[in-house]
């Protein structure tokens, strides 16, 4: 009778434990939630000085001009490394900028500066370095899902849960493809995930860039699948894919429009130059004015 109350006992602990569990990141996505919602960026290809280091000046220039309020930094090795974010993290904090950061995968080299392939050293590093710049607010790792013989769910946890450590708020947002997104993912990366950056492909149908009528139904089948308060960034193709090739501006305002009404926050892939796209970048602007007024008014 004692070893069965003793089973009893542990069962019920355990399941406290797990219930616990959820609580807390439950809560932890409720406070990322208010910070980052409402997100509105582009991501990596800054201008650029005749020298090819970064014109920060005239890339917050044109983030504020399309009402921006984060900037997705790819870390690159040379003039894209932490040691060029570091520059330009205090240049975005004074134009009340948020940043968020990708790494690159073994699937991309060459590897981001200058950690490499170490992953659980990034997460120490740039949660460190999101204390000392309350702007960096996020981080992210490309092509996640085509990685995970690396990104393996004991890999992952070890170095989020040395990144909380650091920094509790230092949000974690990977790339996922809809197509890669199973049920055995949810299952075993849900849990750790404070939720993803999803590109859209239209991959529920035919992948293309160009129908954006499964933006608003991928993006609720998403949801579905991951439990209360995951969160989900729409990433837009305005750029050249190297298989599905290019979009149109007409493509990037329907899906621009759709994500802004049922995804967390959009980003737009990649930073658009108002000279070679004038066209896109005037589409990019507009829906974000739009959706700032929308913001301003909460």
């Amino acid at each position: 009778m004692k070893k069965y109350i003793f089973f009893i006992f542990i069962i019920l602990f355990l399941l406290h434990l797990g219930a616990s569990s959820q609580d807390n990141m439950l809560e932890r996505r409720k406070a990322i939630a208010n910070q980052l919602s409402g997100t509105l960026g582009s991501y990596a290809a800054p201008p650029l000085l005749q020298d090819g280091k970064i014109d920060y000046k005239l890339l917050i220039k044109q983030l504020k001009d399309i009402h921006a309020n984060t900037y997705h930094w790819l870390d690159r090795m040379g003039n894209y490394d932490i040691d060029a974010l570091k520059v330009f993290l205090p240049l975005a904090k004074k134009a009340k900028l948020n940043v968020w950061v990708t790494l690159v995968p073994p699937s991309e080299p060459p590897p981001s500066d200058p950690y490499k392939l170490d992953f659980m050293q990034w997460s120490i590093a740039l949660a460190t370095l999101s204390l000392e710049h309350s702007n960096l607010v996020a981080w992210s790792i490309d092509d996640f899902v085509h990685n995970l013989n690396l990104f393996t769910p004991t890999y992952v946890k070890a170095f989020l849960d040395s990144s909380h450590k650091i920094n509790p708020s230092f949000a974690f947002f990977p790339c996922c493809y809809y197509a890669k997104i199973t049920d055995k993912f949810v299952k075993e990366y849900g849990p750790l995930l404070d939720g993803i950056l999803f590109p859209y492909r239209n991959e529920s149908v035919v992948p293309n860039l160009k129908d954006a009528g499964q933006v608003k139904p991928e993006i609720e089948k998403l949801r579905t699948k991951f439990d209360q308060g995951f969160l989900i960034f729409l990433d837009i193709y305005a750029s050249h894919h190297s298989q599905l090739g290019p979009s149109t501006p007409q493509y990037v305002k329907d899906v621009l429009e759709s994500g802004l009404e049922s995804a967390d926050g959009v980003f737009i892939y990649r930073h658009q130059d108002p000279i070679k796209e004038p066209e896109k970048y005037a589409i990019i602007k507009a829906g974000f004015k739009t959706k700032q007024k929308v913001l301003m008014k909460k």
